[in-house]
């Protein structure tokens, strides 16, 4: 029975915490993306046509960024209606 109530008592611990940070960490993932896209856009925003000048260093950091390349590119060249911004 103590077993019981205390895989209960952890339950309801967890449940209540994860309602009270959900928000919070939803908040921080859409930051981090948001950041990453704009590193993305400023390194290698030649792909998409925006003129930046291209610099040696953009291609050093090549090999660790080409697994997402692919989706960022996709990502910022998807439409965008006005209800999706979240930055109005």
């Amino acid at each position: 029975m103590g077993e019981r109530f205390d895989r209960l008592k952890k339950f309801l611990h967890d449940f209540f915490v994860g309602m009270a940070f959900f928000e919070i960490e939803q908040t921080a993932r859409h930051e981090k993306l948001t950041r990453h896209d704009l590193f993305m856009l400023l390194t290698f925003g030649d792909l998409l046509g925006v003129p930046l000048l291209p610099s040696f260093y953009s291609l050093r950091v090549l090999p660790y960024v080409l697994p997402a390349l692919d989706s960022w590119k996709r990502r910022m060249l998807r439409e965008q209606d006005l209800t999706e911004v979240k930055s109005l």
